[in-house]
């Protein structure tokens, strides 16, 4: 294998935290390189300027913070919610939905700043190595990825907090001793890890959930909302019209009111072992289902089970971190073609953790009450039905004659 060239600049994906902090003193001392923060606003609810003062205190002279929410709803989260992409049943791929976009932008930033490289905080147990290390890689295969904890030998949370005290580097005093969970978070969800959630038969603590009241909590009375579709995306909550972003925010709060969208889920990892999260998808799952019901009335019978069969594949692919390839690509196409004529309103009933769709209309829509009415009807010949019931039972027939033939009950 040859010899690795000298990295001159690195883009580092930057938090503030202790972890990326700690990384930027690394980079600056092992690789002897210029380091170059990025930080993205996801919409994760945090105060990004102490970011800056931090990446500024440590020598940092090119630092990028960037509002993403926009580009991250319309880009990447809408395009999922149009493929009603669910991982192993029931997880909403809130983590992997947001690493993309951050790939997409160390990239970029890279090639603005001249960089030969870029670094990313995942550890090495984890699928977000995977998902930004493919990400970057199908963006420029020339780049070079450092992913710090796999090369160093701070290995703990104890290492950490020493090397950090050691290099004078600020450290939260919550961050002093085991922290009890990580978090995870974007505008779509919040995903909590690791310490006390490592049992999965042991019930999460009130104190994991973030963004959602407990549904016990939650107001005794029902609350509806209608969701506006064009082509597939949301495009306004009762009837108000809101970019991307604001809708999904004025749906988390929405879903934080009544306690929709908990999730307790033992994952399988694409690395290979299984780990327990606890998620909170409010506003997700109340699109999620939203979009479900609209697409009821104007999806064509063999469009929508087409849908279902290719939801689960692109699901992986984006859990596995594929986004940028040609096989998401091509479903993605498929998926968008579908959505042709997804348009209309969807009423929801948002009651103590659930969001059941109770009524939606379309212009665009595929029923006709007359069609399915129990009452006299002029547009359905009955008698019709007779011959396809034999044509579809002929198969079943022959066989059932060929069983009794040979003595076959089985």
């Amino acid at each position: 294998m040859p010899a690795k060239k000298p990295v001159k600049k690195v883009v580092l994906a930057y938090s503030g935290g202790l972890d990326t902090s700690v990384i930027l003193k690394w980079l600056q001392d092992q690789y002897g390189a210029e380091v170059v923060t990025f930080t993205a606003d996801l919409g994760q609810g945090e105060e990004l300027e102490p970011a800056r003062k931090k990446a500024e205190a440590a020598g940092v002279k090119d630092i990028f913070i960037e509002d993403l929410r926009e580009e991250f709803v319309r880009d990447f989260v809408f395009p999922m919610v149009r493929a009603n992409a669910v991982y192993e049943g029931l997880y909403l791929l809130g983590t992997s939905i947001a690493r993309p976009l951050i790939s997409k932008r160390l990239v970029e930033i890279a090639h603005e700043t001249g960089a030969d490289a870029v670094a990313h905080g995942a550890t090495g147990k984890g699928n977000d190595q995977v998902r930004f290390e493919l990400g970057v890689y199908a963006l420029d295969p020339d780049l070079r990825v450092i992913a710090p904890w796999r090369e160093w030998d701070l290995n703990s949370r104890t290492k950490l907090i020493a090397y950090a005290e050691q290099h004078g580097i600020q450290v939260a005093k919550d961050k002093r001793g085991e922290a009890p969970f990580s978090v995870d978070a974007n505008l779509w969800h919040t995903s909590s890890e690791g310490k006390v959630l490592e049992n999965p038969a042991e019930e999460a603590s009130d104190i994991v959930f973030q963004r959602t009241v407990d549904p016990v909590d939650a107001p005794d009375t029902p609350e509806y909302v209608t969701i506006s579709f064009e082509r597939g995306d949301a495009t306004a909550v009762n009837g108000k019209a809101l970019s991307p972003a604001m809708l999904l925010t004025e749906l988390n709060e929405l879903g934080r009111k009544h306690g929709i969208g908990r999730l307790d889920l033992v994952e399988n990892r694409f690395v290979g072992m299984k780990s327990r999260g606890i998620y909170e998808t409010p506003g997700g799952t109340i699109l999620m289902a939203a979009h479900r019901g609209i697409e009821q009335l104007t999806l064509d019978r063999g469009a929508a089970h087409l849908k279902d069969e290719l939801m689960p594949k692109y699901a992986k692919l984006l859990y596995e971190g594929f986004w940028f390839s040609p096989e998401r690509e091509m479903l993605q196409a498929a998926i968008d073609k579908s959505q042709e004529f997804v348009t209309g309103d969807v009423r929801l009933k948002l009651y103590k953790g659930s969001a059941n769709v109770v009524g939606r209309s379309s212009d665009h829509t595929l029923y006709s009450e007359a069609h399915v009415t129990f009452e006299e009807d002029d547009v359905y010949d009955q008698k019709d039905a007779e011959g396809f019931i034999r044509l579809n039972a002929l198969r079943l027939q022959l066989m059932a004659r060929r069983k009794r033939r040979l003595g076959r009950n089985d």
